[in-house]
């Protein structure tokens, strides 16, 4: 039985996710629930991306990965479940799962049209409820994901910020600022790897921030540095502090890799 994860804004303070997790429990009392997090910022669809890209393969195949970010619930907006070689994703159909979906390969995408897996009242405001979870409920139960409604050949993808190379330099910008402040950039090590610069450094606002090293406390207590982080990104951080905080940096901000020496 395919465990679920949960990837949604909602936070842990009120009663949504409970209640998302009441709901998967009374279809399918033994299903595995996995918060992947709950502490997307509001409304962020990249920032919901991100998270779900990083972490949804590390999970047993055949996990469904649930992710709701949506701004426009209760709208025309439609809403999928995609099946994959390895996974199946049920969401919004408005960019949060396509980063993720990128790296896979894709078998069949269907919209959530039959009400029949939906609860038997449907608010405007609250689909995470009465539609994602349930839906993956079934799915967990066996049901065929065709039954869920009518096949679509396409689904929203959300631009990538893709990094570019320039002689000595990489240009690319803030993708994510998690809970230590650490920055993680679009520039991944087979970039940097391919450039095969024996040192580099990490630039932003026409100013140095550090040099590329290899972890955290290879420098003083304080003092920032540039690795490749846990997901194979190029991560700005600071010793036991905030890069975030410190630099004043955020997701879309612009930062450079830049060959040092």
């Amino acid at each position: 039985m395919p465990p679920i994860t949960l990837t949604t804004d909602f936070g842990n303070r009120d009663w949504f996710v409970g209640t998302m997790k009441g709901v998967i429990l009374g279809i399918n009392p033994a299903a595995t629930v996995i918060d992947l997090t709950h502490e997307v910022p509001a409304g962020d669809i990249r920032a919901g991306a991100f998270s779900l890209a990083a972490a949804y393969g590390y999970f047993p195949r055949g996990t469904i990965h649930v992710a709701i970010i949506d701004p426009g619930v209760g709208s025309p907006r439609p809403a999928v479940a995609i099946k994959t070689a390895n996974f199946t994703f049920v969401g919004p159909d408005n960019g949060v799962m396509s980063w993720a979906l990128a790296r896979e390969t894709i078998r069949t995408r269907h919209r959530l049209e039959n009400t029949r897996y939906f609860l038997p009242a449907i608010s405007r405001t609250f689909h995470g409820r009465d539609v994602f979870a349930p839906v993956a409920a079934h799915l967990s139960c066996g049901t065929a994901i065709h039954r869920l409604g009518s096949r679509v050949d396409h689904h929203l993808r959300l631009e990538f910020p893709e990094p570019v190379v320039t002689g000595n330099r990489i240009q690319g910008e803030i993708l994510h600022a998690d809970v230590f402040g650490n920055l993680f950039t679009n520039i991944n090590e087979a970039i940097l790897q391919a450039q095969g610069w024996p040192a580099w450094s990490v630039h932003a606002r026409g100013q140095k921030l550090c040099d590329g090293g290899l972890f955290y406390a290879q420098v003083p207590k304080g003092q920032p540095i540039a690795l490749i982080c846990s997901t194979g990104w190029i991560e700005i951080a600071i010793n036991q502090g905030s890069a975030g905080a410190s630099f004043q940096l955020h997701p879309g901000d612009p930062v450079a890799i830049q060959q040092a020496g």
